[in-house]
């Protein structure tokens, strides 16, 4: 495949950065959105790995910085998850204006949650899905719940996660936990795929459950066996890639 360098206004007006996966020597078949779990980037490993394994099936793979993250514009501890849903939004104008409205929302940890609630509001995407993704989005507070007094006190703080410091706002908690995942769920309408590790210790595997009976039919689980929250094993990754790719066939080919 080939990878294209791209950025784009997000929804606060910031360049948000952006790698396209394009399919090499073949036609394009169908197209996609990758969206990165809390505080990581287009560059994680699970990003990277899944885009690429798409591109390689025929599906142009989108993968971008959430503002304030990565190579993207903004400040991170301005931002807030609504803000994020929005930037997936912005994304599928970007593949739209390009000739490849996105089919196929995938979304990663939190991501997950961010592609379930754009969705519905893109015509152009038959399938979802998600990756170790919480049944609510205030889940990723437990990340910093002993900073939550000084986020509160201050207007913000800066909290270590994942031996990384960001500064996270109080409009950002107030947001995950105002924002409710599961009552949206019947109003999905595509195709539902949800991946999940019964070995995962930041998002267990309860969630998945949750998600699973809110959704409405076409839905399907798999097991990611063995993996961690982060795909960090490229052999995890590239399992979760090699099925998400054999599931997209059924629901996005044009």
């Amino acid at each position: 495949m080939s990878t294209e360098r791209l950025t784009f206004p997000g929804a606060q007006g910031h360049e948000l950065s952006a790698r396209l996966e394009v399919p090499e020597n073949r036609p394009v078949r169908s197209s996609a959105i990758f969206a990165h779990c809390f505080t990581c980037s287009k560059d994680s490993k699970a990003a990277v790995m899944v885009a690429r394994a798409l591109a390689e099936h025929g599906i142009a793979v989108l993968r971008f910085d959430f503002t304030g993250l990565g190579e993207s514009g903004g400040a991170f501890g301005d931002t807030t998850f609504s803000g994020s849903v929005d930037d997936v939004r912005a994304a599928a104008d970007l593949m739209t204006q390009r000739g490849l409205a996105p089919r196929l929302l995938i979304g990663h940890s939190l991501g997950g949650a961010a592609v379930l609630l754009a969705s519905p509001s893109l015509s152009s995407v038959k399938a979802v899905a998600t990756i170790g993704t919480p049944a609510e989005p205030q889940h990723a507070t437990h990340l910093f719940h002993r900073d939550r007094e000084a986020i509160v006190r201050d207007g913000s703080a800066h909290v270590t996660i994942a031996d990384r410091s960001f500064r996270i706002g109080e409009a950002m908690i107030h947001d995950l936990e105002r924002v409710t995942l599961l009552e949206s769920m019947p109003a999905l309408q595509r195709a539902l795929l949800i991946m999940h590790a019964p070995e995962d210790t930041v998002v267990p595997i309860s969630h998945a459950a949750r998600l699973y009976g809110a959704a409405r039919h076409s839905k399907s689980f798999i097991s990611l066996t063995g993996a961690d929250h982060l795909l960090t094993r490229e052999g995890d990754a590239r399992y979760a890639a090699a099925v998400l790719a054999a599931w997209a066939e059924r629901y996005i080919a044009e």
